[in-house]
């Protein structure tokens, strides 16, 4: 299994940005996808970014495209999700994840590795 650990998460005004950060460790060699999800209180977790191998695409929900980057430096087997103007409906605990064999990787049950998630906060 891979192990993940979020970090970057924080309490911004709206129009802020962020970086979140995802150290990787264990047998990453078997991901062949790497995603962020967010999950609000009384809600479900929702799919937000993935940077899939094989050219490393880069596939976003519509509600963060533009605003949002997800990237990954392999040397420090660190994921990134940079958010820029920043929402108050951006506010959610995020999750970095990991999937062994994913298709699409737009699905939380792809996934088989997440980390212990990060709080976002945006304020209007």
């Amino acid at each position: 299994q891979v192990q993940l650990v979020e970090s970057g998460g924080g309490s911004v005004q709206a129009g802020g940005s962020l970086r979140l950060s995802c150290a990787a460790s264990g047998y990453t060699y078997s991901s062949n996808c790497m995603g962020w999800f967010r999950q609000a209180p009384g809600k479900e977790r929702e799919w937000v970014a993935t940077i899939r191998s094989g050219g490393n695409s880069t596939y976003y929900v519509d509600s963060v495209k533009d605003r949002f980057t997800i990237s990954q430096d392999n040397a420090k087997n660190t994921v990134y999700l940079q958010m820029n103007s920043l929402k108050p409906e951006d506010t959610a605990m995020y999750y970095c994840a990991a999937a062994n064999w994913g298709s699409w990787c737009m699905s939380a049950v792809e996934y088989n590795s997440w980390g212990q998630g990060t709080q976002v906060t945006v304020s209007s």
